[in-house]
């Protein structure tokens, strides 16, 4: 049996998403096993992200600096703002390498059952930066599930009269898959988006 200052830690690590008691218990050993290559350079960073991270004063983005370096670069479209729910999006849209302008983080989306409403959400500040004149075109890259729908519809109606071109991502089937394993939604989502060839 484990002391209870490993227990502790088994028990803090099995609070991170996707692990369980098992799989805390397993990295615990690991580190524990692996202290010089691995848990004294995790404990080093866990100190630096702890003492210097910061919340992008301009879009939500997690960095070392605020404003950010996506919000601060020269070579971004200062017009075009793509809208997302939490910075984990944002991460998967940089990852691609293919979006050229800048971001928004809502830190949400609107949901009834959890009780989110548009006060709980970062939309006051993307209505500041719409108000600067600058942005041109909102892209709305948002969860397609019901609650990411109703927060893009709410978004839609509050900037409508704002000049501001307003677009969502295009959704539907992914390349590769079958029809066979699509839920319903996906597949009317799919069939509500189809273009003419």
């Amino acid at each position: 049996m484990a002391g209870q200052d490993i227990e502790n830690l088994i028990k803090q690590i099995a609070k991170l998403p996707a692990l369980g008691s098992r799989s805390a218990r397993r990295i615990v050993l690991y580190l524990l096993n692996k202290r010089e290559a691995a848990l004294t350079p995790i404990i080093e960073s866990l100190q630096k992200v702890s003492e210097n991270i910061k919340t992008c004063e301009i879009c939500g983005n997690f960095d070392t600096s605020s404003p950010c370096p996506i919000c601060t670069s020269n070579i971004r479209d200062d017009s075009l703002i793509c809208v997302v729910r939490d910075v984990a999006d944002l991460w998967a849209m940089e990852r691609v390498s293919l979006f050229k302008g800048k971001y928004h983080v809502l830190g949400g989306v609107l949901s009834a059952m959890e009780g989110v409403v548009p006060e709980d959400l970062n939309i006051d500040a993307l209505e500041k930066r719409i108000a600067s004149g600058k942005v041109k075109e909102l892209i709305l890259a948002l969860p397609a599930t019901i609650d990411g729908q109703i927060t893009s519809h709410y978004l839609l109606s509050r900037f409508k009269d704002s000049g501001v071109k307003i677009t969502t991502l295009a959704q539907g089937i992914p390349m590769g898959a079958e029809l066979d394993y699509m839920d319903e939604g996906t597949l009317q989502l799919a069939l509500n988006s189809r273009k003419q060839l």
